[in-house]
C-alpha cells in the first residue's frame, strides 16, 4: 500500500492507459465482429452484381430475337381485291388492244387516202396535157405548170412559150378523156401512175380527126403539203 501511495498520480494513469491499450491490441470481440461482417458483405455484393448481369443478358437475348420471328405475317389477298386487280388488268389489256387496232386502222386509212391522191394527181396531169384550147392557151399551160415539179417542170418551162405559139397558130383544140388509170408503184412520198388517154383534136381548116390513144407513165411525189408531177414518159 505504501508503495502504491508512493507512486505518483501520473505514473498510475500511464500504467492504466497501457493496460487498456494492450487489452484492445489483443482483440476485442467487437472488432472481430466488425471485421467479420466486412468480409461477409463482399460476396453478397458480388452475387447481386452477377444477378444484375444475368438479368441484362436475358434482356439482350430477348431483344436479339431473329427478324423472322419479329416480321409480321403477311395476310393473304382478299378475293375482292384480287378480283378488282384482275378486272383492272383486263380493262388495260382491252384498252391497249383497241388503241392499237384504232391506230392500225388510222394508218391504213391514211395510206389509202394517199394512194388515192397520187392517182388523182396523175389523172389530172394527163388531162392537163391533152386538153388545150388555143383561145386560152396561156391559162391551160399555166395550170399544167402549177402542178409540175422537178425534172418535168424544168423541161416544160423551156418549151412553154413555143408550145403556146404553135397551138395559137394552128387554132388547135384538143380534149382528152381518161380511159384507164392505176398505180404502178407507190411509197410513202411518191408513186408512178399509168394512164391511158383518148384524145380528140381539131385544127383550123382540117376535118375532124379520129381519136388518138396515148399511154403515159406519170411520176408524182410530195412537194411540201402538195403532190406534184415530177416526170412524164410515153409508153407503148
Amino acid at each position: 500500500m505504501a508503495a502504491d501511495a508512493d507512486t505518483p498520480d501520473g505514473a498510475l494513469s500511464e500504467e492504466a492507459e497501457e493496460a487498456a491499450s494492450n487489452s484492445l491490441d489483443e482483440g476485442s470481440p467487437d472488432s472481430e465482429v466488425e471485421s467479420g461482417s466486412a468480409t461477409d458483405v463482399k460476396p453478397e455484393a458480388a452475387e447481386d452484381d452477377a444477378d444484375e448481369a444475368g438479368d441484362h443478358e436475358a434482356e439482350d437475348d430477348n431483344t436479339d430475337s431473329s427478324p423472322e420471328e419479329e416480321a409480321p405475317v403477311k395476310q393473304p389477298m382478299s378475293h375482292v381485291r384480287l378480283a378488282t386487280l384482275v378486272g383492272l388488268l383486263i380493262v388495260v389489256a382491252l384498252a391497249a388492244t383497241v388503241g392499237w387496232s384504232a391506230f392500225r386502222d388510222y394508218e391504213s386509212q391514211q395510206a389509202k387516202a394517199q394512194r388515192q391522191l397520187f392517182l388523182q394527181v396523175g389523172r389530172q396531169c394527163a388531162l392537163n396535157l391533152t386538153t388545150i384550147d388555143w383561145q386560152h392557151a396561156e391559162a391551160d399551160v399555166q395550170r399544167l405548170m402549177d402542178s409540175a415539179t422537178g425534172k418535168f417542170y424544168e423541161q416544160f418551162s423551156q418549151r412553154e412559150q413555143p408550145f403556146i405559139d404553135v397551138v395559137k397558130k394552128a387554132q388547135s383544140k384538143s380534149v382528152g378523156t381518161i380511159t384507164e388509170a392505176g398505180l404502178e408503184s407507190d411509197s410513202s412520198n411518191k408513186a408512178d401512175v399509168l394512164v391511158a388517154v383518148s384524145i380528140k383534136t381539131t385544127n383550123l381548116g382540117e376535118a375532124d380527126q379520129a381519136p388518138r390513144e396515148w399511154r403515159m407513165r406519170i411520176s408524182v411525189e410530195k412537194a411540201g403539203n402538195d403532190v406534184k408531177v415530177s416526170n412524164v414518159a410515153f409508153v407503148p
